[in-house]
């Protein structure tokens, strides 16, 4: 009896009642009663029907594993000599922490997380409380952020901050930072607490691509937070000031101006990126003789414009003031930089405690002029030991020498993009070294010496046309692993150089050289055997253009008919073949065997349908078609006696299999091409993204009506000779909300800017050619409140524009990128002025911008003194730092010429370009009157700046 009685004083009975009166599963009003002691084989599905549970629990238990109950059953409360005890909780979280006191397993997800922590906390489960704490732990502590979802956590934050629990709050700040970027795309970025935030990017784990992205994702959360941003300004200056201004792109610190509210933000980052790009690593010193050197440390950017000490600076641990030893150190080091072309390597980890991110395998520091690539060099080799891609485009200060450092100092980099702007032309070469047959020797000292093999595979040399043959053998070396190869645009690269090039990287399975002279000896190259090794290790005989999946060899006029036959015939793996302005005929275009073409570009060529047709009925993965100006598509029927032709066909083979077999992401189409092939063509432009109609299309007012219901996904559209009307134009915007170019070109209808009023914030290119010569001021006005976040802008022929129309551009789009003004009336007549406010310019063409009318020529003592300053190219190139491109027209030259700027005030310049026109008779002349006259083209003055020196030339060509 006395044991029984002991049994019985041991066990207690805990009637749960649920807190969740709403909870779907509890249909039923009884009471529900189980023994712990069979917890194990408890059915919780069954168990959550009912409302109210009573459990017979074991009272030492609950003592000795829940603080709780040995509070209340241990100590001389009334409740301690109860049998009987109600608890009014969350039914599904106390029967699992009942589970976790008897030792059961339980498993933690995002849908119970908080409800076990929480009861853990209020009953005091140490076990469940540390299960919870572990199970967190290592989800916060995962590199995919997708395993949480945003809301959970920002609902576990707002749990911890509540209950004052630091633990939760620290491991949410610490994953958010980690993961900035994963948040910023999701939706509810902008429901983000505000302290949350600002502990977040305060967080010295703060990850993110670079500044411009933290900046974006801060405006966009105060946008949203408020819409009275004068009553919350003084709560996010302490935010805000954790941007560092110093590393914002020029463009997107330009383009908020527009923002009363940010313009004083802007105007810090504006100046103090001025200020970065003159100084030199030397002038860096001033850097370190005091205060906090924190807004000089890039995180990430691909953007930002810096100088070798900076980003020296940025890899150092953080620099403390009062180190004056560390600061001393850094300052030597500055110091030699000037010399380091004599001393590449007086960066060394002796030296400084450099910093070491392992997990960086790409870095981007294109268009970083100021950049000592050398230095730049020995400190990835340091910090970035695991760095795989480099970006470093649009940088003037390159020699084949830097590769060959690369290789050394890098040695997992296996990606390399060192492109630049390609010019506008051809350069001559020597007729010497275009002979069939000449092999190139190797002489050069810095080839001559034993170079070691790298494991690059991909090189983009695009535009870098100081480039020679010596410099392709030496790549040619080293880069045996390379499969992609872009030489687009390099002018100066001989046939026979190319042709070495290619009999020695036997890997490559891509190859663009486009507008260069790519021609037989090239082709040979491609098409000799090479001896190799299939998947069974058989040894097989097979060409390089075999394997090749990428071919681009656009406006390559050195390639004949017979050449470009024997190339194409020995394909077989092409996925993207561009032949544009090319010699292409039907036979050599349907010579290609393959059936993995998902681009094609032959556009300005006289390839005729039917083979067209072969092409794309063999290729049914086709994503991208180009056959803008290719006339042969034109069928038409003629009748030479009444001198009459009339279109042939009002829908061909090419529209019907493209219907039947391809589903198109991009198209260009001109000839041959009407509002019946839209029709055939609806299968295949469903999810369409890019859309191109040039000359000799006619796809009329119902087909381009119906655009936006046939191709919902575009994102691009651009129109040449069509005709358009308003009703076109409102529906492209209205339906359109993705769309990011707009181009209307040499357009016939009428048009009015009413059309225009819809607010468009995607859209970053806009086009306007012939086809609103009436537009004024305020039209243009209508379009910078329509179209704010534009980056690049072109209008040819609006008459009616003038000086004021500067300071509507660059108020309106202080951001732009781009900007091309033709024909424009008297927007220039008193000198540019506003426009240089759009300092984040890299393109600037300003032509016929002086006199109301282009077509008249009047003495020109009648306009000097009036037009664009002769130190205007000068002025822009300081005033623009980013500026790379400079057209304009002696027109309109108020002196009557322009000055070149010397070498070291050129500033970012790689090409200028001044045309002339000259004087010819228009209408008829009659002996009582002074004939009319009009301006015509007569030649340009390119100007354009390598890495190694300045080249000038005069051509007949309009560039």
């Amino acid at each position: 009896m006395a044991s029984s009685s002991d049994d019985d004083n041991d066990f207690i009975i805990l009637t749960i009642t649920n807190s969740n009166q709403f909870e779907e599963n509890s249909v039923s009003d009884q009471d529900l009663f189980l023994s712990a002691t069979d917890i194990s084989s408890w059915d919780l599905p069954s168990i959550l029907t009912f409302s109210t549970l009573r459990v017979q629990a074991h009272r030492t238990r609950l003592i000795e594993q829940s603080s709780y109950f040995h509070g209340m059953l241990s100590w001389s409360f009334s409740e301690s000599r109860l049998d009987h005890i109600s608890i009014e909780w969350e039914l599904e979280a106390f029967v699992n922490i009942l589970k976790c006191l008897y030792g059961c397993s339980v498993d933690v997800t995002f849908d119970n997380f908080l409800n076990f922590y929480e009861g853990a906390l209020y009953f005091g489960v140490k076990i469940l409380l540390e299960k919870c704490k572990t199970w967190f732990l290592e989800v916060v502590s995962s590199t995919v952020p997708s395993q949480m979802q945003l809301d959970d956590l920002i609902y576990i934050w707002n749990f911890g901050f509540k209950h004052a629990n630091d633990y939760l709050p620290e491991l949410c700040t610490s994953y958010l930072a980690k993961n900035f970027m994963w948040a910023v795309s999701c939706k509810s970025f902008v429901d983000v607490p505000y302290r949350l935030l600002q502990d977040c990017v305060k967080h010295p784990h703060l990850t993110i691509q670079n500044e411009m992205h933290l900046s974006d994702a801060l405006f966009m959360w105060i946008d949203a937070s408020t819409k009275d941003l004068n009553k919350m300004e003084n709560n996010c200056t302490d935010i805000l000031k954790q941007i560092r201004l110093s590393l914002l792109p020029l463009w997107f610190a330009a383009g908020k101006r527009r923002n009363c509210h940010y313009t004083k933000l802007v105007d810090e980052s504006i100046a103090s990126v001025f200020k970065l790009l003159k100084i030199s690593p030397a002038g860096s010193l001033r850097f370190l003789e005091g205060g906090d050197l924190k807004d000089f440390r890039i995180r990430v950017t691909e953007y930002s414009k810096i100088t070798s000490a900076i980003l020296l600076l940025s890899l150092l641990p953080s620099l403390n003031c009062t180190d004056s030893m560390l600061r001393s150190s850094v300052k030597q080091l500055l110091t030699k930089l000037e010399s380091l072309e004599r001393d590449p390597y007086l960066i060394s980890q002796g030296l400084l405690p450099m910093l070491s991110f392992e997990a960086v395998e790409e870095v981007d520091i294109s268009k970083c002029d100021k950049l000592h690539l050398r230095a730049a060099i020995e400190c990835f080799s340091m910090s970035f030991p695991s760095l795989k891609i480099l970006k470093a485009a649009y940088l003037l200060n390159f020699s084949i020498s830097f590769l060959r450092q690369l290789v050394l100092k890098c040695p997992a980099i296996c990606e390399v993009d060192l492109a630049v702007d390609v010019s506008p032309i051809i350069l001559e070469v020597s007729n010497n070294s275009l002979t069939s047959g000449v092999r190139l020797v190797d002489v050069s000292p810095l080839h001559t010496s034993k170079v070691r093999l790298s494991n690059i595979t991909k090189l983009t040399l695009e535009g870098r046309t100081e480039l020679c043959d010596s410099d392709l053998l030496y790549i040619a070396k080293f880069c045996i692993n390379l499969q992609h190869l872009n030489l687009n645009g390099c002018t100066t690269l001989t046939d026979v150089g190319m042709s070495n090039l290619l009999h020695r990287c036997l890997r490559l399975k891509s190859i663009l050289v486009c507008h260069t002279t790519f021609g037989l000896n090239s082709v040979l190259a491609l098409c000799s055997d090479f001896h190799g090794y299939d998947n069974t290790s058989t040894q097989i005989s097979v060409s390089l253009a075999f394997n090749i999946q990428t071919l681009h060899i656009g406006d390559c006029k050195c390639v004949d008919e017979t050449s470009l036959l024997k190339l194409l015939s020995e394909t077989q793996m092409l996925k993207s073949l561009c032949l544009r302005d090319t010699h292409i005929t039907d036979r050599a275009l349907c010579s290609i065997h393959g059936s993995s073409l998902e681009m094609l570009d032959v556009s300005n060529t006289m390839v005729s349908r039917e083979a067209l047709t072969h092409i794309i009925s063999g290729n049914p993965g086709l994503k991208c078609l180009r056959v803008k100006g290719c006339r042969n598509l034109f069928e038409y029927k003629s009748n030479a006696a009444m001198g009459e032709f009339s279109y042939l066909n009002s829908c061909g083979e090419v529209e019907i299999a493209l219907g039947k077999t391809c589903r198109l992401q991009e198209i260009s189409l001109g000839w041959g091409f009407s509002h019946f092939s839209m029709e055939a063509l609806k299968p295949a432009i469903t999810s369409l993204r890019k859309l191109t109609v040039g000359l000799g299309a006619s796809l009329g007012e119902a087909a381009l009506t119906e655009l936006p219901s046939t191709c919902p996904f575009l994102e691009s559209i651009a129109l040449y000779f069509q005709v358009i009307s308003d009703i076109i134009i409102v529906n492209i915007l209205e339906s359109l909300r993705n769309l990011q170019v707009l181009a209307l070109c040499y357009c016939f209808g009428d048009i009015s800017f009413v059309a225009f009023k819809f607010y468009m914030p995607n859209l970053r290119k806009l086009q306007l050619e012939r086809v609103s010569p009436w537009m004024t001021n305020e039209d243009l006005v209508i379009l910078t409140q329509s179209f704010p976040n534009l980056a690049e802008f072109s209008l040819l022929g609006c008459q009616h524009l003038n000086s004021d129309s500067q300071q509507i551009i660059s108020h309106g789009w202080p951001g732009l990128l781009s900007i091309h003004l033709e024909e424009c009336g008297k927007i220039t007549a008193n000198g540019v002025s506003s426009l240089l406010e759009c300092v984040a310019l890299e393109d600037l063409l300003l032509r016929h911008t002086v006199r109301l009318s282009f077509l008249l020529i009047f003495p020109k003592s009648q306009h000097l003194g009036h037009g664009i300053q002769r130190s205007f190219i000068q002025d822009a190139a300081s005033k623009m730092p980013l500026l790379r491109r400079v057209s304009l027209d002696l027109c309109d030259a108020s002196d009557g010429y322009f000055d070149i700027p010397p070498d070291d005030e050129k500033s970012y310049l790689r090409f200028v370009m001044i045309a002339r026109c000259k004087s010819m008779e228009c209408g008829l002349a009659l002996h009582c009157l002074e004939p009319r006259r009009k301006r015509v083209h007569k030649e340009t003055l390119l100007v354009s700046w390598t890495s190694e020196n300045v080249i000038s030339r005069v051509v007949k060509e309009r560039l």
